[in-house]
């Protein structure tokens, strides 16, 4: 089954689900107590719908080992992973003077933008950009990537090997 869920109300995921009558759930995590409390609950709440695969996008939360050890979790990151991990990947690319950046979709992991990497795409860094301009050029490329990406693992399935992700059986 597919559903959406979040860990903020009034976001446009939400939104566009609920216009396509698919099932949403918000959990906050200030809601909680503590953070193994949350992630026993949103994990809980992800098995509801008995997922394939958990797509993590526009969540900038990293999910727990609850939900890590149940599912498949594709996860983006706006940078060419190993290169530039962390919420800051865009500007630290440019602080670096990369000249070519882009985005990566991953499996995650326990780890900060460390699971095996699934795909990854190049985005070039224009003499003129700057954080706000090259990030919404990585952005159009990582939404284009993370729906094919999805598109593929759903209709073809995938391995894992140690690091290594393969799309088709």
């Amino acid at each position: 089954m597919v559903a959406v869920g979040a860990d903020r109300d009034g976001i446009e995921g939400l939104s566009r689900a609920a216009r396509a009558n698919v099932p949403t759930f918000v959990e906050k995590l200030g809601d909680y107590s503590t953070r193994a409390e949350w992630d026993e609950v949103i994990s809980t709440r992800i098995a509801a719908y008995e997922p394939d695969l958990v797509v993590s996008a526009g969540f900038m939360k990293i999910l727990g080992k609850p939900t890590l050890d149940a599912f498949p979790v594709l996860n983006t990151h706006p940078a060419l992973l190993p290169s530039f991990p962390g919420a800051h990947g865009v500007r630290d690319a440019l602080a670096h003077g990369a000249k070519v950046t882009g985005c990566t979709v991953m499996l995650a992991d326990e780890g900060v933008d460390t699971g095996p990497i699934v795909a990854q795409e190049a985005v070039p860094v224009l003499p003129d950009d700057d954080e706000a301009t090259l990030h919404e050029r990585i952005k159009a490329v990582e939404r284009r990537l993370l729906v094919d990406v999805v598109g593929r693992m759903v209709r073809e399935g995938w391995t894992v090997s140690g690091r290594t992700v393969r799309i088709g059986k």
